[in-house]
């Protein structure tokens, strides 16, 4: 007869297979959700300074502050089985040397509202979050965006120190589904199944702008100075 050790590995093994499976049949019903996510964006402003990026650097370098506006529908990528959505802004472009550059300028969470709990928010707006979704397995509202004249989270440098004057940017809009169980997700360049790729998410190429010198500066400062003292 076997022990009740050996019965008990048994009924855990069983457990856990079962645990699997199911997992994993919840896991596979992200391929019959449709997907269709959608974005524009584009910059306002534009602006390279020479300075200190962040309070532990070193030196001074040379950093862009990229100001944009966004509007995405991602509200398809809610399905059931959805986490929070991770979504993010890069400026990407392509070094002399041929290098591929890509750094984030922005990046938000967007929770599901059986996830809300998960948040880190003060109590007035985690009730607001729970009346918004009460009665709603999802609320649509959550993946609709509107950004106008968004100031970044972050800056952007180079190793090299200098940043100025860098052709052919662009804008590009970013996703990371993460779900109760199963795998993550982020943009797709083709279109699988029901899954189809980012609509737009990509802005007009643009060049940053050079660095204004401090006797730019003046010169400017001093024309104002004499306009300003003529009849």
């Amino acid at each position: 007869m076997h022990s009740s050790f050996t019965r008990l590995q048994n009924a855990f093994g069983f457990f856990t297979t079962v645990a699997f499976v199911l997992g994993a049949f919840i896991a596979a019903t992200d391929l019959g959700s449709a997907r269709s996510p959608s974005g524009v964006v584009k910059t306002d402003n534009v602006q390279v300074v020479k300075g200190r990026p962040h309070y532990y650097s070193s030196k001074k370098e040379e950093y862009a502050i990229i100001r944009f506006s966004l509007e995405a529908d991602l509200s398809s990528l809610f399905a059931w089985n959805t986490k929070q959505l991770f979504v993010y802004v890069t400026a990407d472009w392509t070094g002399a040397d041929n290098s591929s550059n890509s750094a984030v300028i922005w990046d938000s969470i967007i929770t599901n509202p059986s996830a809300d709990h998960l948040q880190n928010i003060g109590t007035v707006a985690m009730k607001k979050l729970r009346r918004s979704a009460q009665g709603k397995s999802i609320a649509p509202e959550r993946g609709l965006l509107k950004l106008k004249n968004q100031k970044p989270k972050y800056q952007i440098t180079h190793p090299s120190g200098k940043i100025a004057e860098t052709a052919d940017v662009t804008l590009k809009l970013h996703y990371n589904v993460q779900p109760w169980i199963g795998v993550l997700t982020w943009n797709m360049d083709k279109s699988i199944g029901v899954w189809n790729a980012m609509s737009g998410g990509v802005s007009d190429l643009f060049t940053l702008p050079a660095l204004k010198s401090k006797d730019a500066k003046d010169k400017s400062s001093t024309k104002s100075k004499g306009k300003s003292k003529k009849p």
